[in-house]
Parts: C-alpha cells; sequence; structure tokens
C-alpha cells in the first residue's frame, strides 16, 4: 500500500471525515492500490450492524432512512448512511436524489451519508458498495443504513450487504401486493408499510402476514409487519425497536453469515478476473481481433469466446 493509501487509512482512523470521503471515493473508483486498502480496513472492522431498506419506487424510503437515523441519533447512536441513487447516464455517478432529501440530517453530528451511483448494478447495489460499508464500520459508527434504489421482485443484492432487510410497502399502488412478489418477498426480515394515512394500509398489511405462509422453500417464520408514517415520525421508534429485537436474533445465525461471505468471495474472484482478463485482451489484441472477425462475418461470438477461454486454460 502506497503512502497516499496508508495517509488515508490512518487519518481515517484518527477520525477524520473528510479523509474516510476520499477513501471511498478512491476505492469506489477502483484505483490502483484498492485491495492493499482494503485488506488493511479489514482488519479494523468491529462487525458493525449493516440494516438494508429496499423497496419499490415512491414507498419513502428516504423519508424512513431520514426518520429512523433520527430515532437512532437520540439513543446516542452515530450512524453511517449509503443512499445507493441511479446512475448518470453521462457521468456514470449518482444523481443524488437521496442526498438531497437528507440534507437535515446529514448535518448531525456523528451522522456520515454517502451517495452512490448504482453504475448499472442489478439490485441497485453495486460491487463497491459492501467496501464503502467495510470503511464506514472501521471508521467507527455504531450502525450503518444502506438505503436501495427503487427495485423490483428480482433485484435482491441488498441482502447480500446487510445483517438485516428491511422491505418498504406503501398501500395505494394500484397492484395491491405489488412489493411482495416472489424475489423481494423472501429476503424480508421485516415489512414496513409506509404511508400508514392512506386507504388500503390495514389491507396491504393483512396481504403481508397471510402471504408469509406461502414462501417456498422455507420453513414458516413469522415476519413483523408494521406501520409508519415517516412524514410525521408515527410508528418510527416502534419499528426501530423491533429492528433491533430482530438484529440480535438474526446475528446469532451462523450459516446467514457464512452464505454471505460466500457470495462476496465467490463476488470478488469474478470481478478481479475478469478485471484480469479484459486488461489482458485488451493489450494483445485478442478481444479487438475477436470483434473484427464477427462484424466481418467471418466468426461467431460463441466460438470466438471458447478460443479465448482455450488460451487461457492452455
Amino acid at each position: 500500500m502506497n503512502n497516499d493509501w496508508k495517509t488515508l487509512t490512518d487519518k481515517m482512523q484518527d477520525g477524520s471525515v473528510l479523509a474516510m470521503s476520499r477513501l471511498i471515493t478512491k476505492v469506489e473508483n477502483r484505483e490502483p492500490g484498492w485491495l492493499n486498502a482494503m485488506q488493511t480496513i479489514y482488519g479494523k472492522i468491529k462487525r458493525t450492524p449493516v440494516i438494508g431498506l429496499t423497496g419499490s419506487p415512491g414507498a419513502g424510503k428516504s423519508t424512513l432512512t431520514n426518520e429512523m437515523t433520527r430515532v437512532l441519533y437520540s439513543m446516542g447512536l452515530s450512524v453511517g448512511i449509503v443512499a445507493i441513487d441511479p446512475s448518470s447516464p453521462f457521468t456514470g455517478g449518482a444523481l443524488l436524489g437521496d442526498r438531497l432529501r437528507m440534507t437535515d440530517i446529514s448535518t448531525l453530528e456523528n451522522v456520515f451519508v454517502r451517495s452512490m451511483a448504482t453504475r448499472g448494478a442489478m439490485g441497485g447495489l453495486s460491487v463497491a458498495a459492501r467496501d464503502v460499508v467495510k470503511i464506514i464500520d472501521a471508521f467507527g459508527k455504531d450502525i450503518i443504513l444502506i438505503e436501495t434504489v427503487g427495485v423490483g421482485q428480482d433485484e435482491v443484492e441488498v441482502m447480500r450487504a446487510a445483517d438485516l432487510v428491511v422491505v418498504v410497502c406503501v398501500p395505494g399502488q394500484g397492484d395491491g401486493i405489488q412489493a411482495i412478489k416472489a424475489g423481494i418477498m423472501e429476503i424480508a426480515d421485516i415489512f414496513v408499510v409506509n404511508k400508514a394515512d392512506r386507504d388500503g394500509t390495514d389491507q396491504l398489511a393483512m396481504d403481508l402476514e397471510s402471504m408469509q405462509m406461502l414462501i417456498p422453500d422455507k420453513a414458516y417464520k413469522e415476519i413483523p409487519v408494521l406501520k409508519t408514517i415517516s412524514t410525521t415520525g408515527k410508528g418510527v421508534k416502534e419499528f426501530v425497536e423491533t429492528l433491533f429485537v430482530k438484529l440480535k436474533e438474526l446475528r446469532q445465525e451462523k450459516s446467514r453469515q457464512e452464505k454471505r461471505i460466500k457470495e462476496e468471495l465467490v463476488e470478488l474472484v469474478e470481478k478481479e478476473i475478469e478485471r484480469f482478463l479484459i486488461n489482458k485482451w485488451d493489450k494483445d489484441g485478442s478481444l479487438e481481433k475477436g470483434v473484427n472477425k464477427i462484424v466481418a462475418g467471418e466468426e461467431n461470438p460463441y466460438s470466438i469466446a471458447q478460443d479465448m477461454i482455450s488460451s487461457i486454460i492452455k
């Protein structure tokens, strides 16, 4: 690890928020040396609880995250927030919608808010997001919240980064059980029916409770269903209290932790192999040659891919 990385890591450990922010930017951009930096940081993490909040667009996740943070702050806890925003189609950076909605809490002492772009990642969670969580953990925050961009039923990547996943639903969006379709249903540890002052709240809560018995390939285990009005704060304190009870229960499940670590390890290896191979093929020209043959109609992508793989195996 070069001196620049070491200086940032040391300053972060001394409590510099600026150093932590710069470190996050360098890791997110995968600047040379990021792997060595993360190896150092991993030895300093404290296994800070990580809460993921996901759900359909318009469910009020940002407002709920805002109010949750107020409650946690009032309990004397320091909070780190990773707010995942859609990527700009021009720069690839975060559009910062969540950050703008959290301007009031981001000024609170001991609250750190970081916006990140999805960078096209399925589930609205880029690979670097988990590294950012570890950096915030090593900095010493008491709890970390990940608020994802609005997701669909199959986009469930947040479960790989969080100890506990909160699925935020909202009544009155046409499809009464739009947020409890297969993929998103199966990752929930807590359901929150937000905007509970709307018509249809009780019906949606009942749907969530009854649908739990239909989860396939999983022993029935009651998932709490809570109601909140995040714009007024109603029900948020009770939600946070339930969250801590559930979190304590889940963190004792060793198999869950092992699964998360295994998935992370496989993904890290995949991404580094992909990065290595693309760099290699760019340098030796084999990627460009393959593309040219396909464009010219001389070869098909399947044969070219097999040839490239065979050359690596040899």
